[in-house]
């Protein structure tokens, strides 16, 4: 059984870069969204900070994520994205709240 990949990262402008970065980050959604493995690709900003992006991702599964990265705007992306901004990124899994409540009520 496959599961889905979700990804979520927070890019942080570095100084003077925020135009920059806006521009790269906006020019991702398009391609990304219209890849066949994927679900999910959306572009945040903080409300607080407009030079802070919070970008999420999500995928069909492993094989799709690994064809995102196989992309020539993914290589772009990865070209462009340490000069203009401190990133991190979270690979995250399905967490089974149901399975862990029942392992907790029987012990």
């Amino acid at each position: 059984m496959s599961t889905s990949v979700k990804v979520i990262a927070v890019l942080v402008a570095r100084p003077g870069k925020a135009e920059e970065l806006t521009g790269l980050l906006a020019g991702m959604v398009g391609p990304s969204r219209a890849e066949q493995g994927n679900l999910q690709y959306d572009l945040w900003r903080d409300k607080a900070e407009g030079g802070r992006f919070v970008v999420e991702e999500r995928y069909r599964d492993n094989v799709a994520a690994a064809a995102h990265h196989a992309t020539a705007h993914f290589a772009h992306y990865l070209s462009r994205i340490n000069d203009l901004a401190a990133r991190t990124a979270l690979e995250l899994e399905p967490f089974d709240v149901v399975d862990i409540s029942r392992r907790v009520h029987t012990r």
